[in-house]
């Protein structure tokens, strides 16, 4: 491989600890404080001081103003949203099983009861990511939705709220950044918890969903968002740079990259991106995310793309080349995939009905991205008859003295003396004194 382009900078070590520093003490002053403390959060960043639960009222106020052509295509995309989503929780079922006579073995598949879904809305009013979150919570089953957003103002974005509406959101919060997340974490406000924090979020959001994982489940470690494009020599150049430019808008430490098995190609969109980047009308934030965090690398074959597209193993992967199904059959890492130049990561990130809720910073090595059964619990049981302890509990007793676990043993032994009182065993089995 050979890099064509690299990436001049990174993330440094000095903005991350800044950043954690920032959230673990607004989390501390929360855990302390309580509402006192997140109402003074809301004035310092939203300039806020109003009510933070949506009336039903303003509500329908703030609908009343979404324009019909976008309700129409937020409806569009809710749908696709939704219809994959009940694909997803159809392909998870529960089961029960006779594993051996006698042994009953099955699984539950349980929704959380309370899913707190952060939707974005600082530079970018992000009605979308309201559907990814909610939507998919809902088709889940999960019992209550709470959802928030920041203000500006003086109220959410309406379409951001006619988006939460139309997805299922019991509880809207006019509320964002850290204090919003814990607010959720810790049901304030609504006195109900939320037993899991979904969607994305700015570097202080991400920390302090970090920071409260264990006290809630969370959807994915987050960073900024990252796209990579695989091309060969039947690709479109132009293609590729204003595809690499629409996901570099995201912000200044947003990395795009391209790998590909052509010269041609390769040398061709470096040349053109500063051009296309040009073109944006926020042109200085497309240009420094390519100029420090953007790369091209040359690969000698497409099984030398796969894996360096790997081991990125980027949240956005488009494959512009021939043969698609090959690609799709040989990458393993990635959050979500787009095969062929039809397939752009616009259109997951807004309509196409896959998440766009997606793991960055090569967490797709080990992980996907939101799905519907984030919001469920695979919860097993088992029913063990008399007769079939004559096997379990013998073999139970056996591995938890081999263990050197006693007391697990001595329950298997209760059984063992119990169901077959006349047995003679040839491991040792524990003669329990009855007390009652």
């Amino acid at each position: 491989m050979e890099y064509i382009k690299r990436a001049t900078a990174g993330v440094t070590a000095t903005t991350d600890e800044r950043i954690q520093q920032t959230v673990k003490q607004m989390l501390e002053r929360i855990d302390r404080d309580g509402e006192a403390a997140v109402r003074e959060y809301a004035a310092q960043f939203d300039n806020w001081q109003g009510d933070f639960v949506l009336s039903d009222e303003k509500r329908a106020a703030l609908i009343s103003q979404v324009p019909e052509q976008v309700k129409a295509d937020i409806q569009f995309a809710y749908h696709q949203v939704q219809t994959f989503a009940k694909a997803q929780r159809a392909s998870l079922n529960e089961f029960e099983i006779e594993a051996t006579p006698g042994v009953k073995l099955g699984q539950k598949v349980i929704p959380v009861s309370c899913a707190g879904c952060y939707v974005p809305g600082g530079r970018y009013s992000h009605a979308a990511s309201a559907l990814m979150s909610i939507a998919t919570a809902k088709v889940a089953g999960v019992e209550t939705i709470i959802a928030c957003s920041p203000p500006k103002d003086g109220s959410i974005h309406p379409a951001i709220v006619y988006a939460m509406d139309l997805a299922g959101a019991d509880i809207i919060l006019e509320m964002g950044g850290v204090h919003a997340v814990a607010t959720m974490a810790k049901g304030l406000f609504t006195g109900v918890a939320a037993d899991i924090l979904v969607g994305p979020g700015n570097g202080y959001v991400a920390e302090a969903k970090r920071l409260l994982f264990g006290e809630v489940g969370i959807d994915v470690f987050a960073g900024p968002t990252e796209s990579a494009i695989i091309a060969d020599d039947s690709a479109d150049p132009m293609t590729i740079a204003v595809d690499l430019v629409s996901q570099a808008e995201h912000g200044y430490d947003s990395p795009v990259w391209l790998f590909t098995t052509s010269r041609r190609i390769a040398e061709q969109v470096a040349k053109i991106m500063p051009k296309v980047a040009a073109d944006m009308p926020n042109h200085e934030v497309v240009q420094s995310a390519w100029d420090n965090h953007g790369e091209i690398i040359l690969c000698e074959s497409r099984e030398e793309c796969v894996r360096v597209s790997d081991e990125y193993a980027s949240e956005h992967l488009q494959v512009i080349a021939e043969e698609l199904a090959w690609w799709r059959d040989h990458l393993r890492n990635y959050g979500s995939l787009f095969l062929g130049e039809g397939a752009t990561v616009t259109h997951g990130d807004k309509c196409s009905g896959t998440n766009h809720i997606l793991p960055t910073k090569r967490v797709a090595r080990y992980s996907g991205g939101l799905n519907v059964q984030k919001f469920l619990k695979i919860l097993t049981y088992q029913e063990i008859s008399e007769d079939a302890n004559y096997a379990f509990s013998a073999a139970g007793s056996r591995i938890s003295r081999a263990e050197g676990m006693e007391g697990h043993a001595r329950a298997c032994d209760w059984r063992l003396r119990k169901y077959f009182p006349n047995e003679t065993w040839d491991f040792p089995v524990y003669q329990q004194k009855r007390y009652d």
